[in-house]
């Protein structure tokens, strides 16, 4: 048994930065962002790459195996494979969300766990067809409108693949998943949109581009299923990721 006056004690040897021992916990969650191009849509100077203005009224997407990792060493998206964790903790079930819904920074809060003290520094989920809901049958699925040249056209485009995604620390204005005894730290999955649609304010030859589909394809209007096969969507903010498609 630990005395109270024990517990005052390590709290202060953690203040010190000693490790906290292996029952110390805090809080671990997990965020969801499409960022400014799903809140606002693609607008302004960011149409499309063949100059469509898109807003979304919906971005579904449906994650499952929804995992934060304390990798050793850390993991290189680039290299690929498999995560070393140390120690892993999982978010269970499936988990459907709206980017659009999102809040004043962009992100959706899809759930939260307990998680050991330490940095989680990889991220990993699998993308797979919702069982219910709105998006039942897919992955992913964008419902909106488009603009270009006085024509509107409203859309749905429906996308069944499954995929894995494997993830290295998160990159962006700050780090992010260190958990300490008793706190709360985030992670974000974080879907780059232009992957999918291009930008106009990027040169043709841009990698983005090459491979996006932009929205000409669909300018007919009404729903379609889509394949985005070897497109790179899902980050750790502009941390890159592994993807394997199933």
């Amino acid at each position: 048994m630990v005395r109270r006056g024990s517990v005052a004690a390590l709290a202060l040897v953690w203040g010190l930065g000693a490790a906290a021992p292996a029952w110390a916990e805090g809080r671990l969650a997990f965020f969801a962002s499409g960022e400014d191009l799903a809140t606002e849509g693609f607008v302004g100077a960011q149409l499309t790459r063949d100059g469509w203005a898109l807003t979304f009224d919906h971005i579904f997407v449906t994650v499952t195996a929804l995992t934060a990792h304390q990798a050793e060493p850390p993991y290189d998206a680039m290299a690929g494979g498999e995560i070393q964790a140390t120690t892993s903790v999982v978010l269970a079930g499936e988990h459907s969300f709206d980017l659009v819904e999102a809040d004043a920074d962009d992100r959706v809060l899809i759930g939260e766990v307990e998680a050991p003290v330490g940095h989680f520094n990889a991220l990993s989920w699998r993308m797979t067809p919702a069982t219910a809901g709105p998006a039942a049958g897919y992955a992913m699925v964008f419902v909106g409108t488009a603009e270009r040249d006085g024509v509107v056209v409203p859309f749905v485009l429906r996308n069944a693949e499954a995929r894995t995604y494997r993830c290295g620390e998160f990159v962006g204005d700050e780090r992010k998943g260190f958990v300490v005894a008793g706190g709360m730290a985030d992670l974000e999955l974080t879907f780059h949109l232009d992957h999918v649609f291009g930008r106009a304010d990027k040169a043709a030859d841009d990698p983005t581009n090459l491979d996006a589909l932009g929205f000409d394809a669909f300018a007919a209007g009404g729903e379609h299923e889509i394949t985005l096969r070897g497109m790179h969507i899902g980050h750790a903010g502009e941390g890159h990721c592994d993807v394997v498609w199933e």
